[in-house]
C-alpha cells in the first residue's frame, strides 16, 4: 500500500487495529457511491457504512449509516443533545475532514467531529466504512471503529 495510503489507513497502522483494505473501480456515474461499493464488493448493503456530514445546531457533526438507508437528521440532531439538523455543505464538511465528498471516513479526520454511529453497526461481525478516498473501503470491527473515533451508537435511520 505504498504510496496509497490514507489519514484513515494511517491511524489503523499507527494504532496496530486489525483491518482489512478493499479497493474497487469507482463508477463516477453511480447515483450512490454507498450502494455502488457494497455491489462491487459483493457485500450486503446494510454492513457498508457511509459517513454524511451535518450541522447540528450550527455545529458539524459526523453521521454513520447503512448505505442502504438515509441519516435521520432528527435522530442525529437528539443523539448529541441538539435541536435541529441539517446536511453540511460538502466544501464545509470537507475542510473539516481533510477527505473529498464521496470518501469521507469517519477515521483520521482533520478535525474531530462529534461522531455517531447507527444502533445497527454491532449486529456485524465486522464493518466496511470509507477508507479515506473513493474506491476504498476499510473492513474493521464495530468495536474497534467505536474506539477509535469515540463515536456514540444511536438508531439514525430512516428507511
Amino acid at each position: 500500500m505504498a504510496g496509497k495510503g490514507t489519514p484513515a489507513t494511517s491511524l489503523l497502522v499507527r494504532r496496530k487495529v486489525p483491518f482489512t483494505t478493499h479497493p474497487y473501480q469507482v463508477d463516477p456515474a453511480a447515483p450512490s457511491y454507498g450502494l455502488a461499493a457494497a455491489a462491487a464488493l459483493g457485500v450486503e448493503p446494510g454492513r457498508v457504512f457511509k459517513t454524511l456530514v451535518a450541522t447540528v445546531d450550527g455545529r458539524l457533526t459526523v453521521g454513520v449509516v447503512p448505505v442502504s438507508g438515509s441519516l435521520d437528521l432528527k435522530a442525529l440532531a437528539a443523539a448529541v443533545g441538539g435541536k435541529r439538523g441539517a446536511m453540511a455543505e460538502p466544501a464545509a464538511a470537507e475542510r473539516a475532514t481533510g477527505y473529498v465528498t464521496g470518501g469521507i471516513s469517519p477515521l483520521g479526520q482533520r478535525t474531530r467531529l462529534p461522531i455517531v454511529l447507527d444502533a445497527t453497526a454491532p449486529d456485524w461481525s465486522t464493518v466496511f466504512v470509507s477508507g479515506g478516498r473513493r474506491g476504498l473501503q476499510i473492513e474493521i470491527t464495530p468495536g474497534d471503529l467505536v474506539d477509535l473515533t469515540g463515536a456514540t451508537l444511536a438508531p439514525l435511520t430512516a428507511l
